[in-house]
């Protein structure tokens, strides 16, 4: 398969695309292609013969809004529909993990959020929030305080900072409730 270069308004957007980017992650996205357009040629649109998008939906409106005139493309037209399908999920499920250490120690936070690494402040691996606060005392409008007040971006820079000086996700709800 061979990368072409081509008109971005020759591209269709495929309907059935299930995969779905917020906005924060969106803006990242955008900002992304942006900053950074060589990334496009490493990892190009793929697209079936009638130029609709197997991969990279959300790539696409990126760089529309991005102002892009033309973007990378591969055809897999070699693909059957059955093939196809396949290929629309697999491309958006990640497999593996992440490792956190390794991670914290050798790259920088704020590049990686702003990159639009997932880091979820609080999730049910770190600790049970509703047992945490029924353990601790803690009320549940402590635990609203930090949905309400914090953005996400805020409770993963909270957690990152303290995780890496081996604190713990409940030290990060603690200095987020300022106690």
């Amino acid at each position: 398969m061979e990368v072409q270069i081509v008109k971005i308004s020759k591209l269709k957007t495929n309907p059935n695309n299930p995969r779905l980017i917020k906005d924060g992650k969106y803006k990242s996205l955008v900002k992304s292609i942006t900053d950074f357009p060589k990334m496009l040629e490493l990892r190009p649109i793929v697209v079936d013969k009638d130029f609709v998008v197997l991969g990279g939906n959300m790539r696409l409106k990126a760089c529309q809004e991005a102002g892009l005139k033309e973007v990378p493309i591969v055809i897999a037209d070699e693909l059957t529909e059955k093939e196809q399908r396949e290929f629309i999920i697999k491309d958006n499920v990640s497999f593996g993990e992440w490792d956190w250490e390794i991670l914290l120690n050798e790259w920088d936070t704020d590049d990686l959020i702003e990159w639009g690494l997932n880091m979820p402040i609080l999730n049910a691996d770190d600790i049970n929030l509703q047992d945490f606060f029924e353990e601790n005392n803690l009320a549940k409008e402590q635990m609203n305080k930090i949905v309400l007040e914090y953005t996400e971006e805020e409770c993963e820079k909270v957690k990152l900072e303290l995780l890496k000086h081996g604190k713990t996700p409940e030290d990060a709800v603690y200095k987020l409730l300022g106690l």
